[in-house]
């Protein structure tokens, strides 16, 4: 996977990009990330990327022809199916299952706004509009930060197991069941008896009901849309009726 990121300030990315799973991934080829600083493409002396907004009122905003030029620079390489992402609170929420079609992706562009906003002509040049949650940052590195982050450790080979990424919290429509490791007890807290049995098959089933019931003290608002199982029901019965 490519990845290229649009910001004015390129420093913001380096311990993200070269610390933990991140770096790993760049290492082990599996995607490269380019972090541009588009004010080297203002127009202008000054290499001003921002201006007044007509109509007046308070704050700058991200002129369009820094955008339009670094993204003509960027597609000039041949990439014909870019994604290309803004980041912006008006945007769709982000969720595991963005990720996850991110991720299928060859090549992701990301713009990253700051000031007041960006002149509404930028709109035209991106296939996605996305937020990372119902807050405003200061601008949009650190959302792209998070995407970057979650879209790359599903890439095959990044994680040191595959399947790793398949249980993760959200990827199955349930949070995620407790884990436990050695010690087997401590400070006299015990790890469950099922799931030291060796028996895989009632643990799955432990580690689904976990996850079931998680959700349900957590999360229940994930539960509305979600297909439960003949198994699932009956086990949500089980879970309402133990926290009355």
């Amino acid at each position: 996977m490519e990845i290229d990121i649009l910001t004015l300030f390129p420093n913001m990315f380096t311990g993200v990009l070269n610390e933990s799973i991140l770096k790993k991934a760049r290492e082990k080829g599996a995607v490269n990330v380019n972090v541009i600083d588009f004010r080297r493409y203002a127009n202008n002396k000054h290499q001003s990327v921002d201006d007044y907004p007509y109509g007046g009122g308070a704050g700058m905003v991200l002129k369009p022809e820094p955008i339009y030029s670094a993204i003509d620079d960027l597609l000039d390489g041949g990439h014909h199916q870019s994604r290309i992402i803004l980041l912006t609170p008006q945007g769709e929420r982000f969720t595991q299952k963005t990720a996850e079609r991110l991720a299928k992706e060859d090549h992701l562009i990301f713009i990253c706004g700051h000031y007041e906003g960006f002149d509404e002509r930028i709109r035209t040049l991106v296939t996605d509009e996305i937020s990372i949650g119902d807050f405003v940052l200061t601008g949009g590195e650190l959302g792209a930060m998070v995407i970057t982050d979650s879209v790359i450790r599903l890439l095959p080979g990044v994680l040191g197991n595959d399947d790793s990424s398949v249980y993760d919290s959200f990827s199955s429509g349930l949070l995620e069941h407790p884990h436990y490791t050695r010690p087997r007890e401590f400070r006299g807290m015990k790890v469950p008896e099922v799931l030291l049995s060796g028996d895989h098959k009632k643990i799955a089933e432990w580690r689904n009901k976990e996850a079931l019931k998680r959700t349900y003290q957590r999360r229940p608002d994930l539960l509305e849309n979600y297909p439960l199982t003949k198994q699932e029901k009956y086990w949500l019965e089980e879970i309402k009726k133990e926290k009355k």
